[in-house]
């Protein structure tokens, strides 16, 4: 063992320095931090981290008015009268807080039923799943001449094959909209087309009211407001799975390592890295996003009522589980990667991309915990990581952790390398930036309807009565500007600088810190593959009629930011 620390020197509650206790802010788990070293805790990084929001709040506060007379504008001579007449609230008003702006594409494409498909395996692509012959049953039926005109063959070939996804938010059912708000409750499917080698949809069923099927087959404005309300429950999922998942996973994790590891030990260092300012944020959105008539409740369809109620339905099965949730261990069982029972995707851009991240990710932290621990013999002789190992088990109730006692170096790999994948990655997939340059623009990409989803099928002959209005759209864009963290460029705080840190590397030894220099120099290498995305000569990037630049380790944070 080369770092130096007092292996076996477990906190206990005769200890002279208190631990910060399991709070229950929920029903059922996840807890949050508690007890007053909690608080401390809670306190200390809530200050750090309303700093660094001020400059982002002031620029999405002074650019949202700025769009505002944009708008007025507008009024003058009749309000939004086209969806096209959306891109103005866009166009030049929000440089400061996003200064790359909207994703090339989002926009010009948004009728596009290829982007619509593409978003399912990028921008949230934490719902769709492989049917699997086997032991699926189709969800809904799709009229069979409208199949067979969409695809060449049946529902029926497409299902045997693997060849056939769903995307479900039917769940959502048995949620209440605000009054004056509207949503369905989507379940869609989606096919692999053997003609063009393209993922496209088949068919959206709303759940609710009449129950209708939509297709690509109806009326232009009809299947476009079908992509719509999809998109509205897809939204709410991201938006609440991500804090069910990233940050109640890491939170309750790290609260397990701060009461039995000792702030000396080298997995402490890492851990409390990467969950640099994680405490501040359920803390801070509780009064001022989920709270009652809340930032949250003043654009969503459904309250912060639905909010809570989906993280606690949620959490025990799908968004909890740890191991389950390791990143190619997940596409796995849905059927997204290596499904013996249908064929490869053409294009898997969230694994295109995440693969090379967690590869560098896991080869920097194998480095790291082979420097601390010389053989798997010394990692089960570390009774401080064992402490943590059977907390986590126990007291802090994490689902699905690796059992106690821990017995090999790459088990403890495999935990680390999933923690920074949650707090650097994955996170950023559905929030920061992501949901203002792309799984949130206007108009495809709303947080709710404003007009009752339709009894019937066909007459609409404008989808404005259906969409917000111009103010509404412009609180939108800038509640979602304000999750976005452009200063972390300047500040060395993007996933490139994830390892970094001075007090992480020092006493470490040479090894981390070259293994810190090749990690950054793939991280540089990622980003600039990602940051120079263009479109070939069929007008897409990773298949997709949009560039996708969600992951880019130069731009997205290291932790959990927002």
């Amino acid at each position: 063992m080369i770092r130096t620390f007092k292996r076996g020197m477990m906190k206990s509650s005769s200890s002279v320095t208190p631990s910060p206790t399991y709070h229950q802010s929920f029903e059922k788990p996840p807890f949050f931090i508690g007890g007053s070293v909690g608080t401390q805790i809670v306190r200390q990084e809530q200050a750090k981290w309303i700093q660094d929001l001020t400059p982002v709040q002031q620029d999405a506060f002074r650019e949202g008015n700025a769009s505002l007379k944009a708008i007025q504008v507008i009024l003058q001579h009749g309000g939004l009268k086209t969806l096209e007449d959306f891109k103005i609230l866009y166009d030049g008003h929000w440089s400061g807080s996003v200064p790359g702006g909207i994703a090339q594409g989002q926009f010009s494409n948004f009728t596009s039923d290829l982007l619509f498909a593409m978003e399912r395996l990028s921008t949230n692509p934490y719902v769709v799943r492989r049917l699997n012959p086997n032991s699926d049953r189709l969800p809904f039926s799709v009229d069979p001449n409208t199949v067979t005109n969409l695809t060449g063959t049946t529902i029926d070939a497409l299902f045997k094959s693997g060849s056939l996804f769903l995307a479900d938010h039917s769940y959502q059912g048995e949620y209440t909209a605000q009054e004056g708000r509207y949503s369905a409750a989507c379940q869609a499917l989606f096919f692999l087309d053997q003609r063009s080698g393209q993922f496209l949809p088949l068919a959206i069923k709303t759940n609710v009211g009449s129950d209708l099927v939509y297709t690509p087959r109806d009326d232009p404005n009809d299947w476009l407001l079908a992509k719509i309300m999809y998109n509205i429950n897809d939204f709410f999922h991201g938006q609440i799975y991500h804090l069910a998942n990233s940050h109640a996973v890491a939170e309750i994790v790290n609260l397990a390592a701060i009461r039995t590891l000792s702030s000396r030990h080298p997995v402490f260092g890492l851990l409390q890295r990467l969950m640099f300012q994680a405490y501040a944020i359920r803390a801070t959105s509780e009064i001022a996003l989920f709270n009652p008539g809340g930032l949250f409740d003043q654009s969503f369809a459904f309250s912060n009522v639905y909010a809570r109620k989906f993280a606690t339905d949620f959490y025990p099965a799908v968004a909890g589980p740890f191991q389950a949730n390791y990143f190619e261990e997940d596409l796995r069982a849905r059927g997204l990667l290596n499904a013996s029972y249908g064929p490869d995707l053409p294009h898997f851009p969230f694994h295109e991309d995440g693969k090379n991240i967690i590869v560098a990710i896991r080869t920097f932290v194998g480095t790291f915990v082979d420097t601390i621990y010389e053989s798997d013999k010394d990692l089960t002789e570390d009774s401080e990581l064992q402490a943590w190992i059977t907390e986590a088990n126990g007291p802090a109730k994490v689902i699905d952790f690796p059992s106690a006692p821990l017995n090999t170096r790459t088990q403890l790999v495999e935990i680390l390398t999933h923690m920074a994948w949650l707090t650097g990655v994955s996170h950023h997939v559905l929030n920061q930036g992501e949901p203002f340059t792309a799984s949130g623009v206007l108009p495809l990409h709303p947080v709710s309807l404003y007009a009752p989803v339709p009894t019937a099928k066909g007459g609409i002959k404008d989808l404005l009565p259906w969409l917000p209005n111009e103010q509404k759209s412009v609180e939108q864009i800038s509640l979602l500007a304000r999750f976005n963290r452009p200063k972390i460029v300047e500040n060395n705080e993007t996933l490139l600088h994830m390892f970094d840190v001075e007090t992480l590397l020092s006493g470490t030894g040479e090894a981390v810190k070259v293994a810190n220099e090749q990690f950054m120099k793939a991280m540089g290498g990622i980003s600039k593959e990602i940051s120079t995305r263009t479109f070939d000569d069929q007008g897409l990037s990773q298949g997709m009629p949009f560039i996708w630049t969600g992951m880019d380790p130069g731009v997205i944070p290291f932790y959990l930011s927002v």
